[in-house]
């Protein structure tokens, strides 16, 4: 099986190429900078693995993409570049959960052999927000416990929690029971928000982001199970409706964090500035 997928879901571009060969699949990797950079320079990226790899776009089975959620900017450059290749050279297009992948990331870095494991994805979607979804693995393929949502860091705790595998020790699944002996939460969250996540005492949480040999891993089985669409279908998958705050939200939300700043301040006895509105009363 030829293929090639690449995410730019998040900060990271990332491009693979996989071609089979008698001695097993073989292949090409390039990393970059994603986001807004990733429409400069996806296209050449991916154009210099397939000649490394000497394979032309027509001789591709697929073409793999992250299709979200993430950043905005970067779901439609993906969107747009595999829709471009792909009806340009007659081949169909597998969009993948960037979730799903960093999921796949996450377990291929720090469990490969694992035969069942539970990952909770977690993604950074700015504005102070989470992207999150639940996946179980069963060693034959991934099954979707909580399907991609969008969070406050104080509600990821609850979220998990409300997962099937966290209130059950088994789970049925195609052609496997989960009885998950590793469990973890994945993803780029952990600095930005810290304790306001409250992850359980003991778990595992680990560094990750979606990369494109994760959709190499996982586009077998999905290909197999139908998952491929025509171009003109392959659309990215948007958790947030909205991608910008407006002035006046902004605003409100100003003014709350500094009444929370007042009251924090009177409460601690520390003394408070107030402007001159504040400070003057009728008749002085």
């Amino acid at each position: 099986m030829q293929l090639l997928a690449f995410d730019t879901s998040t900060d990271a571009l990332s491009v693979a190429v996989m071609r089979s060969s008698p001695a097993g699949p073989q292949y090409w990797q390039h990393q970059g900078a994603g986001g807004a950079a990733a429409s400069g320079s996806l296209i050449a990226a991916a154009m210099d693995l397939l000649r490394d790899a000497d394979l032309r776009l027509h001789d591709l089975d697929a073409i793999c993409f992250g299709s979200g959620p993430g950043s905005f900017t970067g779901l439609r450059t993906a969107c747009s570049v595999a829709q471009g290749l792909a009806y340009g050279a007659g081949v169909p297009v597998l969009p993948v959960s960037s979730l799903l992948a960093l999921a796949q990331s996450a377990r291929a870095a720090h469990a490969p052999q694992a035969n069942e494991a539970c990952v909770s994805a977690l993604l950074d979607a700015r504005m102070d927000e989470v992207y999150a979804a639940t996946y179980a693995w069963s060693g034959d393929g991934w099954a979707t416990l909580q399907a991609p949502c969008l969070l406050a860091p104080e509600q990821v705790a609850a979220w998990a929690q409300s997962a099937p595998a966290a209130h059950a020790p088994s789970i049925a699944l195609p052609g496997a029971v989960l009885n998950a002996p590793w469990r973890a939460w994945a993803g780029n969250v952990f600095a930005s928000y810290g304790e306001r996540l409250s992850a359980p005492a003991g778990l595992f949480c680990c560094e990750a982001l979606p990369q494109a040999m994760a959709l190499l891993q996982l586009a077998p089985v999905l290909i197999a199970a139908g998952a491929c669409v025509a171009p003109e279908q392959a659309l990215p998958l948007y958790v947030r409706d909205k991608v910008a705050k407006t002035t006046g939200e902004r605003a409100l939300e100003k003014a709350h964090k500094a009444g929370l700043a007042q009251a924090e301040a009177v409460s601690e006895s520390r003394p408070v500035s107030l402007t001159a509105a504040h400070a003057q009363t009728p008749g002085t």
